[in-house]
C-alpha cells in the first residue's frame, strides 16, 4: 500500500516521514491485517495478545473451519468449545472469555452489527471497547483501525522499543504520549497509520529484536540527530 506523503507539519514531522520512508523502501507494502473481514481482524486483535502470530493463524484456521467467523454464530458457541479451538494461542481459556465479552458488548450495544458498531463517533467507540473486559489500549486501537478503517495510530511493545532506542522518546513514556507523538505530526490519515504500524512490526521482529542488529538498520543514523526531539513521559 504506497502512502503519499504530504509535506511534513514540523521538524518531528520530518523525521516520522523520513522514517516511514525508509521502512517502507526497506521492507516494501505489508498488507496488514491479513484477514478476510472486519470480525476476524477483531477476534484476531483479541487472541494476538502476549502470543507470536503464527500460533493465532492456527486458531484462526480452526475457527474458520468450523464457520464462525461470524457475531451470531461466535455467540451461539459454547465458552469452552470456543478455548479449544484457540489453544494454540496460550491463555486459551481467557482469550475465550475475551471474545465472548466482546459478543456480549457488540450484541447489547449495537445488536451484533458491525457497521453500525464503526459508524458510532470514534472516541465514544475506542471508550466503549476499553470498557470490555480484555480489550486494552492496543487491541481497541487496532480494531478501530484494521477492522474499522477509523483514524488512530496504534502503539506496541514495538513502537516503543524502537523509538526510545532511536533517542525520540522516553523508555517509559506513556501510551497516550506515544500516540499523541505519531498523530499530532502525521496526516491523519488511515492508509499511513495502517502501513507506518505494520512496518514497525516488521522492523522490530527482523531487525530491532531485544538483541538489536543495529548494523542492518535502516534508521541506524537517525538516533544523534533525533536526540532534541524526545517526547515527554506523559500528557500534559
Amino acid at each position: 500500500m504506497k502512502v503519499s506523503l504530504r509535506r511534513a507539519k514540523n521538524s518531528q514531522g520530518e523525521i516520522l516521514k523520513e522514517i516511514y520512508q525508509r521502512l517502507y523502501k526497506t521492507f516494501g507494502p505489508q498488507h496488514w491485517w491479513p484477514a478476510d473481514t472486519p470480525f476476524e481482524v477483531i477476534i484476531g486483535a483479541i487472541l494476538t495478545q502476549n502470543t507470536a502470530w503464527v500460533n493465532v493463524t492456527k486458531a484462526v484456521a480452526n475457527l474458520k473451519q468450523n464457520n464462525l467467523f461470524v457475531p451470531r454464530a461466535m455467540k451461539k458457541i459454547s465458552l469452552r468449545t470456543l478455548a479449544g479451538m484457540v489453544r494454540s494461542t496460550g491463555y486459551y481459556n481467557q482469550k475465550a472469555k475475551k471474545i465472548k465479552n466482546f459478543i456480549k458488548f457488540l450484541f447489547d450495544n449495537y445488536q451484533g452489527d458491525l457497521k453500525r458498531m464503526f459508524s458510532q463517533d470514534l472516541l465514544l467507540l475506542r471508550t466503549q471497547l476499553l470498557t470490555v473486559n480484555g480489550i486494552g489500549q492496543e487491541s481497541a486501537d487496532s480494531i478501530l483501525l484494521y477492522a474499522g478503517n477509523q483514524p488512530i495510530f496504534v502503539v506496541d511493545a514495538y513502537t516503543r522499543r524502537i523509538f526510545s532506542r532511536h533517542n525520540l522518546i522516553e523508555p517509559d513514556a506513556s501510551y497516550y504520549a506515544i500516540q499523541n507523538y505519531f498523530m499530532d505530526n502525521l496526516e491523519n490519515d488511515v492508509r499511513l497509520f495502517n502501513e507506518y504500524h505494520a512496518l514497525l512490526v516488521c522492523l522490530g521482529k527482523e531487525i530491532c529484536k531485544p538483541k538489536p542488529d543495529c548494523c542492518h538498520c535502516p534508521l541506524r543514523d537517525i538516533r544523534t540527530r533525533s536526540s532534541t526531539l524526545k517526547i515527554a513521559r506523559t500528557v500534559p
